[in-house]
């Protein structure tokens, strides 16, 4: 008989929950018999465009809003008995355009949203979960975290923090019953890559040179990537195995071959390799 996560987590919060790989956490999580909550920002949720879905209890829950996040999340919490027994760390988003070009006022605060808020969200779910000695903390990462995106500067950067962030928390809870696992995604069929349009400022449908050419990789690689499901599967694995690590989720070249080869490779092979896949001279 197959087992089910619900012998081992009654109750989970997924943030970004309305769209993406949010979304099939959340349902995959509903199916599994686990009462779950599901973040979306406050005006997606009032448009109606959030999809958080059915079964799903609906938070509303903005990252570029730290005082309010936190507020959420500890609402969400007080409803779920005081503590989650699972918090999917997932909301975040990107934005494309040259470092030197962004208005870094403007920079710094998607940095601060994605990362630093995420950070406190995690700081909240881990803290309580450390006083009862259990529960599991997922923080969604993303493989650029060790292939980083071209022109996507603040996105590499958040990822990778949250990266390191997981790999702390590992160290400091390695002595007792709680679990963190630092998920990186690779490419999945999102809308992604239209959000991160909306949210680029600089960004131009007629993006000439290295900057084009870098962006329709990004197209093409998100038109031929996988559905969702494939994610929530391998994070439903990774969740029954129970233990504390780096899971890594995508197409067999990005998350299997690209970080195996990457180990045995000189740096400046993979740096050399990384411009050429990218379309960069």
């Amino acid at each position: 008989m197959a087992r089910s996560l619900s012998g081992t987590y009654r109750t989970a919060l997924v943030t970004g929950a309305g769209s993406g790989l949010g979304e099939a956490f959340a349902r995959m999580l509903a199916a599994e018999g686990v009462r779950v909550w599901g973040s979306s920002r406050p005006k997606t949720l009032a448009s109606g465009a959030g999809r958080i879905p059915p079964g799903v209890a609906a938070v509303a829950l903005d990252l570029a809003d730290p005082k309010g996040a936190q507020e959420a999340f500890a609402r969400a919490q007080a409803e779920a008995g005081g503590c989650f027994d699972l918090v999917v760390n997932n909301a975040g988003y990107g934005v494309f355009g040259e470092f030197a070009a962004a208005d870094f006022g403007s920079w710094e605060a998607d940095l601060a949203a994605t990362l630093l808020t995420a950070a406190g969200i995690a700081h909240s779910a881990y803290r309580a979960m450390r006083a009862r000695d259990r529960g599991t903390l997922v923080n969604v990462s993303s493989l650029a975290a060790e292939f980083p995106l071209p022109y996507m500067s603040g996105y590499n950067v958040a990822k990778a923090g949250l990266s390191a962030l997981s790999a702390s928390l590992a160290f400091e809870s390695r002595q007792g019953a709680v679990k963190v696992i630092d998920f990186r995604p690779g490419d999945y069929r999102t809308a992604f890559n239209e959000t991160m349009k909306t949210r680029s400022t600089s960004f131009s449908s007629t993006l000439s040179g290295e900057l084009g050419a870098a962006w329709r990789v990004l197209e093409r690689n998100m038109a031929a990537a996988p559905h969702p499901s494939r994610a929530a599967s391998d994070l439903r694995r990774a969740l029954l195995r129970g233990r504390s690590g780096v899971v890594r989720s995508g197409s067999l070249f990005q998350a299997r071959l690209a970080p195996a080869l990457a180990r045995i490779a000189p740096a400046w092979l993979v740096r050399a390799a990384a411009a050429r896949y990218f379309g960069a001279r």
